[in-house]
């Protein structure tokens, strides 16, 4: 066969490969169009009970007068536009009216403290908490769907946009879109899964059943009584994160065995995923009721105002965690070896002792075993830090692609970020447990629900739902805090030289993962904490956007 003829046949090989993957892409089109359908249905209903909600809780204009103000408002927005000079000074009014109510001492900070409280707790005392909590789970639900939905018809296309066009062959470029296709759809439909058996067990009254089976089960088998709440939370604890775990099993051998598997990501077998699962059950089972108990007793016996030492415990239970993580849990599930001698070798400790960066063991793991994904992490307190690549990352990029994605990491290190994301987070954990303090002892939430009694653990369970409208807002702070922190990196990186490498790098981590490479702007708000490539890209050219000084 001439060399002419064989250019011929690998071309036309690689075309009926592209024609395949769009027929892969358009196949699905018509699935969408009636999932969109329904989701788009749910949608219009969850807005409807929202604002019936709204519209037939007076309380909430009682509680926020502010709420009253803007109806009213509302309802003068033709009069604003036709004249807005003569409405003009009853905003000023209205706003000088809010500055006067503020209060100019201690004195008066405490009584409006104490009238707030009573206000709260007299709203909290008259909620409908199982539809408040349900309209919630649902419009949550519905949100999530309708971002899915944005998401998917960004991967219906068959098409480079003009921005990665120049970046990745439109093979690549489909075989991505398909893989994200087939991600969503097993993500949507476990999403449905879990909506639906939540909706039943609240509905049904599933949790108080299991309560009282878990209390009976303490009485007769261990001989204690109701006195013994942190220990009862512990059975009930245990008992639902079985039941979840087992009913999450079919999607994730499907995701693992099936869709993984499809792309030529999945190296598992079966022993090897009912092995991790057995861990994984016996590690939550374990450590899971010891940070549960320390979170009961700690909320029982701090009094009112336990959200502070709730916040200590829970800073405390994050630092062990990230301790003992990598030196005594990951190593149950993956092999670790010390990075041969040679030239990567000694290029990282070169680029660690550039940046004084304290490195004490250089790692590989066998990511492998299980997927071709990649990755690289560093770990460790104060003069001890580590650092681990995969074995798929040294196969996917060359030794100074590496490096310059070590740089990157580096400069997580160098700029306070992972302590900067811990503050962030002990914050909101402040946050989380102060909200919770308001309803802890709202008798009405747990008997709307069919609980006689008032259990801690129960009530933060609860909690989490009513929380779910303002940790979808806080999720695109924390997202868009997670991008800087990479933006930030990625200078750093490109500062010490890497520039060209670490954009090859990506490049070559996002084709071989099969990673988003045209994501939806709202999706990609709310979920990825990461920028997407070419937005990386961008700023690594622009060069506008400089390193942080030291």
């Amino acid at each position: 066969m001439s060399e002419d003829s064989k250019v011929s046949g690998s071309s036309e090989s690689a075309d009926f490969e592209v024609e395949q993957l769009i027929k892969a892409v358009k196949t699905q089109g018509l699935v969408d169009d009636i999932v969109d359908g329904v989701y788009l249905g749910l949608l219009a209903i969850c807005i409807i009970f929202i604002f019936m909600f709204a519209v037939f809780t007076p309380d909430l204009y009682e509680l926020f007068p502010f709420f009253s103000y803007l109806a009213s408002l509302f309802s003068k927005i033709p009069n604003v536009v036709l004249n807005f000079g003569t409405f003009y000074p009853e905003i000023i009014s209205y706003l000088k009216s809010l500055l006067l109510s503020f209060p100019k001492n201690l004195d008066e900070f405490k009584a409006l403290s104490v009238l707030y409280n009573s206000h709260i707790s007299e709203f909290l005392s008259a909620i409908d908490y199982k539809t408040v909590i349900l309209v919630f789970s649902w419009g949550a639900y519905v949100w999530h769907a309708y971002l899915d939905i944005r998401q998917r018809d960004m991967l219906h296309q068959i098409y480079r946009p003009p921005q990665i066009k120049s970046l990745v062959s439109r093979k690549a470029f489909l075989e991505a879109n398909t893989y994200g296709l087939d991600k969503s759809s097993l993500k949507m439909m476990q999403s449905l899964f879990e909506q639906i058996k939540l909706t039943l067990a609240f509905y049904y009254d599933v949790l108080p059943l299991i309560w009282h089976y878990t209390g009976s089960f303490m009485h007769s088998k261990l001989g204690l009584g109701p006195e013994y709440e942190i220990t009862h939370a512990i059975l009930f604890f245990v008992f639902t994160t079985l039941i979840n775990t087992i009913s999450s099993i079919p999607f994730d051998l499907y995701g693992t065995f099936v869709v993984e598997a499809k792309h030529g990501f999945n190296n598992q077998t079966v022993s090897l995923f009912v092995t991790d699962l057995l861990k994984t059950i016996l590690l939550v089972s374990t450590l899971g009721p010891l940070v549960l108990s320390g979170l009961l007793w700690t909320i029982n016996k701090t009094g009112d105002n336990f959200y502070y030492y709730v916040m200590l415990f829970m800073m405390l239970v994050q630092f062990i965690g990230i301790t003992i993580f990598p030196t005594l849990i990951q190593p149950l599930f993956n092999k670790f070896q010390p990075l041969e001698q040679g030239d990567l070798k000694s290029a990282i400790e070169a680029l660690a002792s550039r940046v004084d960066y304290p490195l004490k063991k250089l790692y590989v793991i066998d990511g492998s075993k299980r997927s071709s994904h990649s990755n690289a992490y560093m770990y460790g307190f104060f003069k001890n830090k580590r650092i681990v690549i995969f074995d798929t990352l040294l196969k996917q990029t060359n030794s100074q692609e590496v490096c310059a994605i070590l740089a990157h990491e580096l400069g997580h290190w160098k700029y306070n970020h992972v302590l900067k994301m811990l503050v962030a987070g002990q914050l909101q954990i402040f946050l989380i447990f102060y909200l919770f303090s308001l309803v802890i002892k709202q008798q009405k939430m747990y008997s709307d629900f069919n609980f006689t009694t008032m259990p801690v653990f129960i009530g933060f369970t609860l909690f989490q739902y009513l929380y779910i409208p303002l940790d979808s807002i806080l999720t695109f702070f924390f997202n868009k805090l997670s991008r800087k922190n990479e933006f930030e990196a990625d200078a750093f990186s490109k500062k010490l030289g890497y520039k060209e490498d670490l954009k090859q790098g990506l490049i070559k981590i996002h084709v071989e993962n099969k990673g988003n490479l045209n994501p939806d702007k709202l999706y990609s708000a709310y979920h990825y904490s990461h920028p997407s490539l070419v937005e990386r890209l961008r700023a690594l050219d622009d060069p506008l956007v400089a390193p942080k000084s030291d």
